[in-house]
């Protein structure tokens, strides 16, 4: 039996609809990819920023908090396996000279300038500098030392 060619045939259109949607699929995958690498890396400092916070508060002293602060955040970036190019750990101190029984709170930032330029994709960006800020209590009646 033989079939009759029909004018407005659609052979070789599913080819044709892969070759024009397949890079823009391509394209939201990978941008879906960036979109998670950057928010963990942003998580990832966040919670830097927290510990380090944290571990200022608990200290004595203003120069043992500036410390423990970088301390804590190096060892919270390394077990997240995040590899800062560059890495800085600012901590405010300024309530370690306040007076026992006067609220104080340490804030603590955390810059990490991490690497995308493994993703090689045109329009991302090689570098990422992501910085986050947190702030933790001291305690109100310890004894403080300047």
């Amino acid at each position: 039996m033989i079939r009759a060619r029909r004018a407005g045939s659609d052979r070789g259109s599913v080819s044709v609809e892969l070759v024009i949607l397949g890079p823009v699929l391509l394209f939201f995958v990978l941008a879906i990819f960036f979109a998670g690498r950057y928010a963990l890396a942003q998580q990832s400092v966040q919670a830097a920023a927290a510990e380090a916070a944290r571990a200022a508060s608990i200290a004595r002293s203003a120069g043992e908090a500036s410390g423990s602060a970088t301390g804590a955040a190096s060892a919270s970036l390394a077990n997240q396996d995040v590899s800062c190019l560059t890495r800085s750990v600012s901590v405010d101190t300024s309530a370690f000279a306040q007076d026992p029984g006067t609220p104080g709170l340490v804030t603590a930032t955390v810059s990490c300038q991490v690497d995308m330029s493994d993703l090689a994709f045109p329009g991302i960006p090689g570098n990422r500098t992501l910085e986050a800020t947190m702030s933790s209590p001291i305690d109100t009646y310890r004894s403080r030392q300047g």
